[in-house]
């Protein structure tokens, strides 16, 4: 592959004139170009591949798209950072949707020790025996009053590593109390 912007368009043309060599030497050089593009961005060399897979999908269905006129390189980056936005806003609404679980399970869970009518003093003795940093956590969440988010700050840890430590704990603290 050159590195000659005019290369690509020369092939895009041919390949558009019904030139099979042309078409598959343009995405080959199409998927040498965006690989490092794509590389940079994503975590997994699998997700590059699949993302450059679709990428490739989505230059054959648009190529009609594409004016002789102007540069290739652009359309083709046009293309690779929609199919991207559309990877990632898909890759964080999934965890996204994960965390949304994961409080709603707690909030469920707090209420269920709240209206139990269990005070925080009357198992503070079965919290003492957590794992330590779980019974910070519930010390610092229900004793003090601080919220995930400041438990989370406070102790150098994130917001969600303090919501399924808390979960983990509510789940053993349930165990004990049921026996």
């Amino acid at each position: 592959m050159t590195d000659n912007s005019d290369n690509f368009a020369t092939l895009m043309k041919q390949a558009l004139a019904g030139d099979q060599r042309a078409y598959s030497e343009l995405l080959q050089d199409t998927s040498r170009l965006l690989r490092p593009f794509l590389a940079k961005r994503l975590s997994f060399t699998s997700e590059v591949d699949d993302l450059l897979q679709e990428i490739l999908i989505s230059i054959h269905k648009a190529r009609h798209t594409y004016d002789g006129k102007r540069p290739y390189k652009p359309w083709v980056y046009a293309i690779a950072r929609f199919r991207l936005q559309d990877h990632l806003r898909a890759h964080y609404a999934d965890h996204l949707h994960h965390a949304d679980d994961l409080s709603e399970i707690e909030e469920t869970l707090q209420q269920d020790v709240t209206e139990s009518a269990i005070s925080y003093e009357s198992i503070s003795g079965e919290v003492e025996k957590l794992p330590e940093k779980q019974a910070t956590i519930l010390r610092l969440m229900h004793q003090e009053g601080y919220t995930a988010r400041e438990v989370a700050e406070k102790i150098g840890m994130n917001e969600s590593a303090v919501k399924v430590a808390a979960h983990r704990a509510y789940k053993i603290l349930r165990q004990k109390l049921e026996k």
